[in-house]
């Protein structure tokens, strides 16, 4: 019994350890997340930036890209795009860095269509008709346009075809206009850009360099 009285610690003494673990974890926060720095930095940045794009299916900003992996800067980004570039020209590689729709996409090179398109089956629907594509090219060069300017250069009625291109995330209600009953007006999504290898509106073909089908 004599042993076991001995043993026992006086509750002052547990109070005082309590307080001194607890100032102890206070002063020194930063230890507990350096390990998570150190990992970070471990990984090469280019590696990095070819992971995330391969898993994803949308072009990405060279910002979003510097968000994700920690960085103030987008300037290390673009060197690291520019870097794996070089090493894919070097190898020979399929694939290359493109910029679509204002960011980066990992894409395969057009060589190489051939052979994709025979093992992706088309979708029919997901075809345009003429007709659509008559109001889509309208749309797209006199952006923000109201429905009955479209109408007025087809010289039929338009509703549903730009229904359908909607459907199909081509199209998109970009505002209303200025004037009695607040019409909407239509212009191109992002997605446009992306299915026609597009970076931006700037990169439509010129007036001049179309020709008339024969």
């Amino acid at each position: 019994m004599e042993n076991e009285t001995q043993d026992i610690v006086p509750a002052e003494s547990v109070a005082q350890s309590t307080v001194e673990v607890a100032a102890a974890a206070q002063a020194a926060p930063a230890e507990e997340s350096a390990p998570q720095i150190e990992l970070s930095e471990q990984m090469p940045l280019r590696q990095v930036v070819e992971a995330i794009l391969f898993s994803t299916d949308m072009p990405l900003s060279a910002g979003k890209l510097a968000q994700t992996v920690g960085l103030d800067s987008s300037k290390p980004v673009r060197d690291a795009v520019d870097e794996l570039n070089r090493d894919y020209a070097a190898r020979e590689a399929a694939y290359r860095i493109e910029e679509r729709a204002g960011g980066y996409q990992l894409l395969t090179l057009p060589q190489y269509s051939e052979y994709i398109q025979r093992l992706m089956k088309k979708k029919e629907e997901g075809r345009l008709t003429p007709a659509a594509l008559e109001t889509l090219a309208i749309i797209a060069y006199k952006q923000p346009i109201l429905r009955v300017d479209v109408e007025a250069i087809r010289g039929v009625a338009c509703g549903e075809v730009i229904r359908s291109l909607m459907e199909h995330n081509l199209v998109k209600i970009t505002g209303r206009a200025e004037e009695v009953g607040r019409p909407m007006l239509y212009g191109t999504t992002k997605h446009f850009l992306e299915v026609f290898g597009l970076g931006s509106l700037r990169d439509l073909p010129k007036a001049e360099q179309l020709k008339e089908p024969k």
